[in-house]
This record gives structure tokens, C-alpha cells and sequence, in this order.
């Protein structure tokens, strides 16, 4: 409750109780009125949102001239996930130069960028050479750096490896790490299924880890023959 003077009919002093403050006392810097007005407008004023920087995906095959980084993304991605890669950081840092070429010539490897960056992912399809497996390609050695995720350059790299495996292969298959679930859904995104699930896959110090195996049919199965 406020108390405040105010002058009489007759000239007198009246005391008078409000519950309101009388603006006549407050100081110059204080205006309620002004201050109601303008807190809803302060407050809920909307700000020019800054839209995002366009993003810049380039996708292409590795050639020999690559070596050098791929090898360094390569070696990352074994050192950084062990448990991701039947391969390991071990078996390839010391190969020479003239192993990586050979494997980007022998196997299809694509390379990932993003606006101008460095090679930021990789990801290859393996053909078998054995007459029985060769309509299946395998897709493999799948991995983007942490700073690139999120740009929908994995899935990318997915379609690419796909959209090359159409013209050599009836089948894609992969395996990937069953505690990846980001992983198995840009897989399954992709078109991929799932199909089996093999326990303890690999072995990494004394944990073991189980992989998920997918695979994606690229044509029809051909009409079975009658041999009659």
C-alpha cells in the first residue's frame, strides 16, 4: 500500500492509502506507464535472423595424385575408430607410398569435400575377383571427419559408391558396427537392410564388437532356367 497527500475541497491535507503508485512521486528516470508500454515491445521484438552460408559437396573419385591425403584420412579414421575397421592403424601407417597408390587403383575410392576444405571423407567399393562373388561389391573404409558431419556429405559419398556399383554389380554389401546407430541410419536412408547380425565381428584389445550386415540389390534376380 502507498500513502499520499492530495489537497481537500476546503484546502486541507487528505492522507489517502492506494494501492497504486502516484506517478506525481516517482522520479523523472522511473515512468511505469512508459516502462508497461515499452517492455512488450523490448522484449518480443524479432530479430533479422542471418541465414546459413550455402554448403559446397564435391564428390569424385580418388586418382594417384590423392595419395597423400587420403592416406593421412585413412590412417585417422583407423587410429580415431579401431572398432569400425576390420583393418587396423597397425597394419597400414607403415605401408609405402606404393601400397596406397596401388589400392586406389585396384579398388574405386571416392573422396568428399566441403566448401573448399581438405579431403574431409572417403568411402570405396570393392569388387570381388573370384567368378562365384563377383556380382556383389562390398562398400568399405566409410568415414567423414568430425568438423564435416552433419552436411550431408556421407550420404553423398553413399550414392556415389551406389550409383558407380550399378554398372558392375547386381548387389552392394556392407558391415558396420552394431553400437553405430547413426551409422545404420544413413545405411538404411540409402536403402540398405539389414539382413544378419554376426557376434563378436571383431576384436579390439579385449572388447569385442558386434557387426550389423546390410545389403542393398541393385537389379532383379535373372529367371532360374529349367534345365528340363
Amino acid at each position: 500500500m502507498y500513502r499520499s497527500s492530495v489537497i481537500g475541497d476546503k484546502g486541507q491535507t487528505v492522507w489517502v492509502q492506494s494501492r497504486f503508485l502516484a506517478v506525481s512521486h516517482l522520479t523523472p528516470e522511473f515512468d511505469p506507464l512508459r516502462t508497461h508500454i515499452n517492455a512488450p515491445y523490448t522484449n518480443f521484438m524479432i530479430k533479422p535472423v542471418t541465414p546459413a552460408p550455402p554448403i559446397s559437396l564435391k564428390v569424385r573419385r580418388l586418382e594417384t595424385s590423392d595419395v597423400a591425403n587420403y592416406r593421412e584420412l585413412r590412417l585417422e579414421s583407423l587410429r580415431c575408430h579401431p572398432e569400425a575397421f576390420s583393418s587396423s592403424w597397425e597394419y597400414e601407417a607403415d605401408k609405402p607410398g606404393s601400397w596406397w597408390a596401388e589400392r586406389l587403383e585396384t579398388n574405386t575410392v571416392f573422396g568428399g569435400w566441403v566448401n573448399g576444405s581438405p579431403l574431409v571423407g572417403a568411402a570405396g567399393l570393392r569388387v570381388q575377383n573370384r567368378v562365384k562373388l563377383q556380382h556383389k561389391g562390398v562398400l568399405w573404409g566409410m568415414y567423414v571427419r568430425p568438423e564435416a558431419r552433419g552436411k550431408g556429405l556421407a550420404a553423398a559419398l553413399v550414392q556415389q559408391v551406389v550409383e558407380h556399383a550399378r554398372t558392375l554389380v547386381e548387389e552392394v554389401c556392407l558391415t558396420v558396427v552394431a553400437s553405430n546407430a547413426a551409422a545404420i541410419r544413413l545405411y538404411g536412408a540409402a536403402g540398405f537392410k539389414e539382413y544378419g547380425l554376426e557376434r563378436r565381428a571383431l576384436k579390439v584389445g579385449s572388447e569385442y564388437y558386434d557387426e550389423v550386415l546390410m545389403a542393398l540389390p541393385l537389379k532383379p534376380r535373372a529367371e532360374i532356367t529349367s534345365r528340363d
